[in-house]
């Protein structure tokens, strides 16, 4: 290690850059890499607060960098490839697996380093989000990444953001060199139960992939707890840390991916979970048939209700359970709890505690921080709810302002549901319209524009 810092302040090229070079230009390695890399959702870029200094190039803010997103949730806003197509692997999900026959590159750190400079001074990019197969192994993969981060962070002075897929099975000093290289980290852990990963990807473990995750768990308390102490002391993945699951390729249930989801934020640490709907790109008796459709709104309905978990209070076990195990593709996981708990409702605005109104359907997080602020003031009525911006076309079935109903209503299931139902929500994902494909940084602009006129969808990151 000590040789590699070494050769790369010396402007040296290590025995892997040298490895890694080709007859490819670097705009041939981009059009592959970036295309690669676009099954990987998991790359978010909030949570770091680092100002510009004056002297090096980019900077960081608490509130993250400000993305753009394609119909199928892919992030754009990030300089977002791989190091390497090329994989020792043979994951039967994966596009890139081994015995695949396709277009394989490498790009060397320099490279990657450039691209990412030139791309941030023309403000096409706010950050860099690079991952990788895996090039001969883990670390050897993970060295390689190594190398590129020290380069633009003290070669080039790059203080703008940076997420690193972590790579199961490496050095954990390469893992713990980098944390104090990039702010978010993040280790997928692929498929939701060890039985799908034995079944799917054969060359990985469900226990080489917990020891990162808590490596970097442990690494980021340590890291606060030093801060707390010395105010320099150098921080680690001051971002977090996050995960992937793909969901779909495996017949497990909604409620054992929530149960994972849960146990991962609860015993890791964890920052986000993604769930990534399977797109069938191999064609493989293990896998669905290449022409099934991918279940995007399924990965809607997990992301709605992982969003429950993080910011609303519940617990898994109160959305679903060994009877109820799917959530209803019809109806939001929120609307769908509140119908199964009608007993609870309605629920009225001026008395109830914060816990219960986050429960209330058309009540968000803001909706009811201001609810609970401005009923110190004095009773609200429906027209104050409105101005607060609680969405009362579904809250109107489930609360009361000084004992009323807004309408005469019905406190029943199936007028509800009906009621509900007919108010259309608007799903991110159209089936006649809905796409793989990533957007380019070449794209011509008109092109861009019309694309997310169509299809344009957020996916909170």
């Amino acid at each position: 290690m000590d040789e590699l810092i070494h050769d790369i302040q010396n402007g040296k090229k290590s025995n892997i850059e040298l490895c890694a070079s080709s007859t490819q230009t670097i705009m041939d390695k981009l059009a592959i890499l970036a295309d690669a890399a676009k099954y990987d959702v998991a790359c978010t870029s909030s949570g770091v607060d680092r100002k510009g200094n004056g002297r090096d190039m980019g900077n960081c803010v608490s509130a993250g960098i400000c993305h753009s997103f394609s119909a199928d949730g892919r992030c754009i806003s990030l300089l977002k490839i791989l190091m390497s197509n090329e994989c020792a692997y043979d994951c039967k999900y994966c596009v890139n697996r081994r015995s695949n026959d396709v277009p394989r590159a490498t790009f060397t750190p320099n490279e990657i380093c450039e691209l990412t400079m030139n791309f941030y001074r023309r403000n096409y990019i706010e950050g860099l989000f690079l991952s990788s197969g895996i090039v001969n192994n883990p670390s050897y993969t993970m060295e390689l990444i190594y190398q590129t981060l020290f380069r633009l962070r003290n070669v080039y002075r790059f203080r703008g953001y940076v997420h690193v897929k972590g790579i199961p099975g490496t050095d954990p000093l390469l893992i713990q060199q980098i944390g104090y290289l990039t702010d978010r980290m993040s280790v997928n852990l692929e498929l939701p139960t060890a039985e799908g990963l034995e079944k799917l990807a054969p060359n990985k473990h469900r226990k080489t992939i917990l020891t990162p995750m808590r490596q970097i768990q442990n690494g980021i308390a340590q890291g606060k707890q030093e801060l707390a102490l010395y105010r320099s002391a150098p921080s680690f993945v001051p971002a977090g840390q996050s995960t992937q699951m793909i969901i779909g390729a495996t017949p497990e249930s909604d409620y054992q991916i929530m149960s994972v989801a849960e146990g991962l934020y609860d015993k890791f640490g964890m920052k986000r979970v993604f769930y990534s709907a399977y797109v069938g790109v191999n064609e493989d008796k293990a896998l669905p048939a290449v022409q099934t459709a991918s279940p995007l709104l399924r990965e809607h309905r997990l992301y709605q209700a992982d969003w429950l978990l993080r910011f609303y209070q519940f617990r898994v076990n109160e959305l679903l359970n060994e009877r109820h195990q799917n959530f209803n593709v019809l109806l939001d996981p929120k609307c769908d709890w509140a119908l199964q708990h009608l007993d609870q409702f309605p629920v009225e605005i001026n008395k109830a505690d914060y816990r219960m109104l986050l429960r209330v359907p058309g009540i968000g997080v803001k909706s009811a921080q201001r609810i609970c602020k401005a009923r110190r003031s004095g009773a609200l009525n429906f027209d104050n709810l409105k101005k607060i911006g609680v969405v009362l076309k579904r809250a109107l079935y489930f609360i009361t302002c000084g004992g009323k109903m807004m309408y005469h209503t019905k406190i029943e299931e199936d007028y509800i549901t009906r009621n509900l139902l007919a108010d259309h929500e608007k799903l991110p994902f159209d089936k006649d319209d809905m796409t793989y494909r990533q957007l380019s940084l070449f794209d011509d602009a008109q092109e861009n524009v019309e694309l997310f006129g169509k299809n344009q969808a957020t996916v909170t990151g």
